[in-house]
């Protein structure tokens, strides 16, 4: 009988212990600093935690949640202390993820649990946080008192290494601005790096009427263009002056992020092919940004470029969004949006489809 509570004991400690293991190192893929960059405005922004505090605060718990999977295969402290707090960490999970639920008023999107490796659900992982709850209370009960060990230097070693270890794989990164954003002008649509033909998108102006008026002041009016959308403001000016100016692409992109990377490369593959694609802007999330020039060496060309911070980067991102982002403007108009790795993910050939559609058919 006890041979057998000792198998079930450490069989529900192998799970338990595996779970946090891969969760914690599962927040940091597939890179370390995008990966926790994510969990930070997913988990913790939504709870109020400031940008300057978030950084630490994330990598902090991911520490402790690596070092509970750890520590639940020991014995030290293991009734009295380990369990009770793996319990507590998940209901506090639970309760955070009912939350973001409830503001959300759905199930979808994923929560972050397993970063990008495993998407999850909010509801999928308050199952499965549950179901580790009863398998630890059922523990619990299994674990004779007498038999744990009470060598607490083993619990501190432990905690601050795995701690120690996620603040050197993922060091706190500097603002953006001690690193330089592209100057818009001076960047080169079509700078490809194996060496392609230069040729500059082909605009059509519509026609502008001069009036004078007591033959001293001159009054320019633009006549809509019934073959393209009305022009609008998109609200993103502020990072590209002409943005809101006939066709154009915005993306959104994670320096290490590799996703991002494809996505990018992508679009070069494309303007090679077809040099009429519209002019391309980037907008960086400030994480890992000295990784820029890699980004664009990956990509084969080099794109006018803006580095903004973590939250604002996520909120003009979109609510609900994911990264890598490609969003095709018309005159400020949002004609398609492209959008994390899932089903709404970029596609060059649909992308190429929307580009060549006219303005009648994108009506229909």
């Amino acid at each position: 009988m006890e041979s057998k509570k000792n198998y079930i004991g450490w069989t529900i400690r192998i799970i338990i212990s595996f779970l946090f293991i891969i969760s914690a190192i599962a927040k940091m893929y597939p890179s370390p600093y995008f990966a926790i960059s994510t969990f930070e405005v997913k988990q913790l922004y939504t709870l109020g935690f400031s940008e300057h505090i978030a950084p630490y605060f994330s990598r902090t718990l991911i520490g402790i949640e690596l070092a509970l999977g750890f520590l639940l295969l020991q014995n030290n402290w293991l009734k009295r202390f380990i369990i009770p707090m793996t319990i507590l960490l998940l209901a506090v999970f639970v309760g955070h993820l009912t939350y973001v639920t409830f503001l959300s008023g759905g199930n979808s999107g994923n929560c972050g649990c397993f970063g990008e490796l495993l998407p999850m659900t909010p509801i999928e992982a308050i199952i499965k946080n549950i179901v580790a709850i009863g398998l630890l209370g059922y523990l619990y009960y299994l674990l004779p008192k007498e038999t744990q060990k009470h060598n607490f230097w083993i619990l501190t070693t432990v905690l601050f290494a795995t701690i120690l270890g996620i603040y050197m794989i993922a060091p706190i990164q500097p603002a953006a601005a001690n690193f330089v954003n592209a100057p818009i002008e001076e960047i080169q649509q079509d700078t490809i790096t194996e060496a392609t033909t230069s040729i500059d998108t082909i605009k059509s102006e519509t026609p502008v009427i001069e009036v004078k008026k007591d033959s001293i002041k001159k009054v320019k009016v633009e006549a809509e263009n019934p073959n393209e959308p009305k022009k609008i403001k998109s609200g993103n000016a502020a990072f590209f002056p002409s943005i809101d100016k006939g066709k154009k692409l915005l993306c959104f992109f994670v320096p290490g992020c590799d996703h991002c990377r494809l996505a990018a490369k992508e679009l070069t593959e494309m303007r090679k092919k077809d040099a009429s694609l519209p002019p391309l802007s980037i907008i960086f999330m400030n994480e890992e940004a000295d990784l820029i020039p890699a980004f664009f060496k990956e990509a084969g060309a080099t794109y006018p470029y803006k580095i903004i911070e973590i939250i604002p980067f996520w909120t003009t991102l979109g609510s609900g969004k994911d990264t890598p982002g490609v969003k095709y403007l018309w005159n400020g108009n949002e004609i398609k949006y492209y959008w994390g790795i899932d089903g709404n993910k970029f596609n060059g050939e649909d992308l190429n489809v929307y580009l060549h559609k006219s303005y009648e058919d994108l009506k229909k």
